[in-house]
């Protein structure tokens, strides 16, 4: 499915979602993020909805009224894959990894890539 890119609010909806254990009401979002109010928070679901990002999930009381509850359609991981997709597109593939790279604050990042690669490696070269 093609994805439209997130503003950094919708981002920061989703990163709500993704975290939740359960489907989450707009002000359970509002209330889990100092930085977001009401009135932004629904502009998102919104234009979260549109872009298939999340969904309804359930319509659960919140206090005396019904109110919808929002899950995500499209995990971090799925959404982490289309960025990088889009960040390839945009430059090569290996300028994107010099970036991470160079942006690495810690050698456990590095490795962790170091065994990526290996393991990419080692898949492609069973494949020919």
């Amino acid at each position: 499915m093609n994805r439209k890119a997130l503003s950094p609010r919708q981002l920061e909806v989703m990163e709500i979602l993704w975290n939740a254990e359960k489907g989450m009401t707009a002000s359970e979002i509002v209330n889990a993020s100092k930085g977001l109010q009401i009135n932004t928070v629904q502009a998102s679901l919104r234009s979260l909805i549109s872009k298939k990002y999340i969904e309804v999930g359930q319509i659960v009381y919140s206090g005396t009224v019904l109110s919808r509850s929002y899950i995500p359609m499209v995990t971090r991981e799925e959404y982490l894959k289309f960025s990088c997709q889009k960040l390839t597109e945009l430059s090569s593939s290996s300028l994107v990894m010099a970036s991470f790279i160079g942006n690495a604050e810690n050698t456990d990042v590095l490795d962790e890539l170091e065994a990526m690669i290996q393991k990419r490696k080692r898949e492609l070269e069973e494949g020919e």
